[in-house]
């Protein structure tokens, strides 16, 4: 085999099971199995597989850097860097409504109701702003992709 990839050079990972379903030379693209981490009743567990089994009920597939040029129909683990998804969360969901809240409040202190709605339109777009330049950084940071396992 190649040598490691981002995810797992970075210490210690999150992994996950899937199926790779379609391959190129450089990418390969897995359908995840329902499991998750297996850490739903665990501590520290989220339990967001039970959650997320309530919303999407369509087989989760994402687009993997394949370096070694697994299979199609090959069963891999995926692996992300520990915090990596955390921090994800923390930016698509609390920076934005910190930005809104934020801009709500500073609106309303200038103008009512009215500044309050102006203020909170704002303080979205800062927010979609902040959350397109925090994607843009992850995506070139290779410790925080995705790495198909050994």
């Amino acid at each position: 085999m190649g040598k490691p990839m981002s995810a797992l050079a970075g210490g210690v990972t999150t992994d996950a099971w899937g199926t790779i379903i379609a391959s190129d030379e450089q990418q390969a693209t897995v359908r995840m199995d329902d499991g998750g981490c297996g850490r739903c009743g665990e501590p520290g567990g989220c339990a967001g597989n039970h959650a997320g089994r309530l919303f999407c009920s369509t087989p989760r597939t994402f687009r993997i850097p394949n370096a070694e040029h697994r299979s199609v129909g090959e069963r891999v683990r995926i692996s992300v860097v520990n915090g990596s998804v955390g921090r994800s969360a923390l930016h698509a969901y609390v920076f934005p409504l910190l930005t809104l809240l934020a801009g709500a409040l500073s609106g309303s202190a200038l103008g009512d109701e009215a500044g309050a709605i102006g203020g909170s339109i704002a303080g979205l777009l800062i927010g979609w702003l902040g959350l397109r330049q925090a994607q843009r950084r992850s995506r070139r940071d290779p410790r925080l992709q995705p790495s198909i396992g050994p």
